[in-house]
């Protein structure tokens, strides 16, 4: 939420993995698998920052290639919504499935460890805090487990003098310096959800799976080298957080839709995704003080009194999907959420559901979602 709590325009390209159900806190759930799930190798996620659907993809839109060309090549789920404010939430929500506590709402100003007092239904972990046990599952680790491949790329992750130019979070217990930008560094450390479960940072894959956007270009060359999943987050100016941004640029929607614009053809004509990839842009929320409605009926949330702060949801936030699977042009008004993403990557790969994404009755993607003909 611009100025609020945290804006994510989210771009979201996304997809499933795979890992056995266990009954250890945070461990996959069995679910029932979507009919018809196209064969997807390699999923693009791209999030964008606290921007509500009517302000996005309106008539008036200030992101037209968002709103008007991305739309024209994929489907628009014109029905999708955050399931949190403020923004760590939602994040943490498409990579987990867990809910929010009270700590991930206001987006852990201090990076503490998750102090938990047991384990809930669909195994959401119960306390307060920032950083999850290593006992708790994230898709990162089901498609590691699955011998595939993820990468998170984090714009401005390597632009401090004194940090790690990877995997870079702030140390259990302190403060997180990267609540607001700086000039030359505008990484945010809530925007990145892979740094907040110690069965990520607690591994080697961390530096080398939580890397820079620079990253990307090269991993894009060939099939082979580009990941399974691609979780891509700009930095606090081009996911149209800040407005106007640190360095002098716009922010919002317009910063964001030139970032689109920069980066999603090359997505679009790199082999992985014309092979069997599918690209997900989605937001993280609406802003806080315009909408923090839910959709997919109630979400438990036993950690805090209401996911939204100041409603039950994250608001009414779109969509956009584009793939071969997908016909161009096409609309949906089916209710999905962060959830529902996470529950449709997990099924495109043939995996069990995480946390809420195996809640009885949350839809995933199916044959509305996957109609191109062929």
């Amino acid at each position: 939420m611009r100025r609020v709590v945290g804006r994510v325009v989210v771009a979201l390209c996304v997809f499933a993995l795979a890992v056995a159900a266990s009954v250890s806190p945070g461990a996959a759930s069995v679910a029932p698998k979507a009919k018809k799930a196209p064969q997807t190798g390699h999923v693009f996620v791209i999030n964008l920052e606290n921007t509500g659907f009517e302000t996005t993809f309106g008539s008036a839109s200030p992101a037209p290639y968002l709103s008007k060309e991305l739309t024209a090549k994929g489907q628009l789920l014109t029905q999708y919504y955050g399931v949190s404010h403020a923004s760590l939430g939602n994040y943490l929500a498409q990579i987990s499935g867990q809910g929010p506590s009270k700590a991930t709402q206001v987006d852990c100003p201090t990076f503490s460890e998750f102090e938990t007092t047991g384990t809930g239904e669909l195994d959401q972990v119960l306390g307060d805090g920032c950083v999850y046990p290593a006992s708790v599952q994230t898709i990162a680790d089901q498609l590691t487990a699955k011998r595939l491949t993820w990468r998170g790329y984090m714009e401005d992750i390597g632009n401090s003098a004194t940090e790690p130019t990877t995997c870079r979070h702030p140390a259990i217990g302190e403060g997180d310096p990267t609540q607001a930008a700086r000039t030359g560094d505008q990484y945010a450390t809530k925007h990145n959800p892979f740094v907040y479960f110690h069965s990520i940072i607690d591994s080697p894959l961390c530096a080398k799976n939580v890397v820079g956007l620079d990253r990307l270009s090269p991993d894009l060359a060939s099939v082979k080298k580009t990941p399974n999943l691609v979780y891509i987050a700009p930095n606090l100016c081009n996911d149209g957080h800040d407005e106007p941004c640190v360095d002098g640029k716009p922010g919002g929607l317009v910063s964001a839709d030139a970032f689109l614009k920069q980066w999603v053809p090359k997505i679009l004509k790199s082999p992985a995704f014309k092979k069997d990839g599918m690209l997900i842009v989605t937001f993280d929320e609406a802003e806080l003080t315009e909408d923090s409605s839910e959709c997919c009926g109630p979400t438990p949330a036993p950690n805090v009194t209401q996911a939204g702060l100041n409603g039950p949801g994250g608001g009414r936030i779109g969509a956009v999907i584009i793939s071969k699977f997908v016909k161009p042009g096409t609309t949906n008004d089916t209710p999905y959420n962060h959830y529902a993403l996470l529950c449709s990557m997990e099924d495109l790969f043939g995996l069990s559901h995480l946390g809420l994404a195996g809640r009885p009755g949350l839809a995933c993607f199916g044959p509305d979602v996957y109609n191109a003909k062929g």
